[in-house]
């Protein structure tokens, strides 16, 4: 897929005002500081489409991008970390939990994981979350660049072997680096076969 157009359309944090028509969503999200912003970037060929911050917990709202004129790339707040109050967060985690149960243009959603480090227990409960909830998604391991391949490779397989504990199997997942578009044309391509499938049926 190549990206012709990337427009920001609107943000917000009440689920009822996002988008009325049926264009499909892919919504992303992680735990703040997992390079979110700039894999949007990445996979959009645009610089500062996404507000990338030296400071986690930066997206706060619903935000909604048009891509090509076809699909809403959705960029969604972090979990987690984010330097913001108790209160703040819980209204983030509610609008969270409510556009993934009611939004029913969402296709799918991508669980952005740092693959540095060692599974987390609060990425391991958002993908049981999501799977309890039927909710498809595929899982994109950031920041491949920061280590060598056999560590990438013993990373993925922590998850997996957790992963597989209570799954019946490994979701979907992609290698991703924004630093050096690795993983670039896998998601883009991913999403695509998942919006000419829809056109099919």
């Amino acid at each position: 897929m190549k990206i012709k157009s990337a427009e920001f359309i609107l943000s917000n944090s009440d689920v009822a005002k996002c988008p009325k028509n049926n264009i499909p969503e892919y919504a992303f999200i992680g735990r703040s500081n997992v390079g979110k912003s700039s894999l949007i970037n990445m996979l959009t060929s645009r610089k500062s489409l996404a507000k990338t911050s030296g400071r986690p917990g930066k997206t706060q709202l619903i935000n909604h991008f048009i891509i090509n004129k076809e699909w809403y790339l959705v960029d969604l707040p972090g979990y987690g970390y984010a330097r913001v109050s108790k209160s703040a967060k819980k209204t983030f985690q509610k609008f969270i939990t409510q556009y993934f149960s009611l939004r029913e243009q969402l296709v799918t959603g991508f669980v952005l994981v740092d693959i540095r480090h060692k599974p987390q227990p609060i990425d391991l409960d958002f993908m049981r979350y999501l799977g309890e909830n039927g909710i498809p998604f595929s899982i994109i391991f950031t920041k491949a660049d920061k280590l060598k391949p056999k560590a990438i490779e013993n990373h993925v397989e922590d998850y997996k072997k957790i992963l597989l504990e209570t799954w019946e199997e490994v979701p979907n997942y992609f290698i991703t680096s924004s630093s050096n578009n690795v993983g670039k044309e896998e998601v883009l391509e991913y999403i695509e076969s998942l919006n000419s499938s829809m056109e099919l049926e």
